[in-house]
């Protein structure tokens, strides 16, 4: 029969500590490598944050509080500028996106096709590329908040993948005209319906940003 061992069992411990370090990736901020897999339904912002988490954890960089960039409307409406901390937030390179959120919003963020990589490390495809999938999903207006208006601008607060519509960005910050809204990172125009084919069908594929609040 063998001994229980106390000093065993803390040597095994602290082996098992020493296997698993904390994370030392710089990433606080990616574009979602795959989307939800049912076009603008995210099964709400709960569903949305749990991916960002899900992708993150999958290249050791989770429990960050992992927050998807995304608005939503209604009596209990949430502006996605308010969801993802004060910043600084680093892309998996460690170049820096913005130091807090007003230069996120204020225009002179380093959010580029270079740099809005995804969780790992990848370039997106942008305006040119095929298949385009510039397009990032928001729900928001270019100050990071709700879109006001009557219309459905977020795809049914991310529960729909049928009919609907949801406000997009361009992550390349490139558009079919030279205007501002179409070159905005975060409202660029609403999509054509909230399914996969949709969003396809004006440059995206269900994508969007993920900041990490911690």
């Amino acid at each position: 029969m063998t001994r229980f061992s106390p000093r065993f069992a803390l040597a095994a411990l602290l082996a098992g500590c020493a296997a698993t370090p904390p994370s030392s990736s710089p990433m606080s901020f990616f574009v979602t490598s795959v989307g939800g897999g049912k076009g603008a339904d995210l099964g709400g912002l709960a569903g949305a944050d749990a991916h960002c988490e899900k992708l993150a954890a999958a290249v050791g960089a989770g429990g960050r509080g992992w927050r998807a960039y995304l608005s939503t409307t209604g009596a209990n409406g949430v502006n996605a500028r308010e969801r993802i901390g004060s910043g600084p937030w680093k892309n998996a390179r460690g170049e820096t996106i913005a130091a807090d959120v007003a230069l996120l919003h204020g225009g002179s963020n380093n959010l580029s096709k270079q740099t809005a990589l995804t969780e790992k490390g990848e370039v997106v495809n942008g305006r040119g590329d095929t298949p385009n999938e510039h397009d990032m999903l928001t729900g928001s207006t270019p100050d990071g908040r709700a879109v006001a208006d009557a219309g459905d601008s977020t795809c049914g607060n991310w529960t729909k993948s049928g009919d609907g519509s949801a406000w997009v960005g361009h992550h390349d910050r490139l558009g079919l005209r030279d205007d501002e809204p179409s070159r905005s990172w975060n409202a660029s125009h609403p999509s054509r319906g909230c399914s996969d084919e949709a969003l396809k069908a004006t440059g995206g594929s269900g994508r969007f940003y993920c900041f990490a609040t911690r």
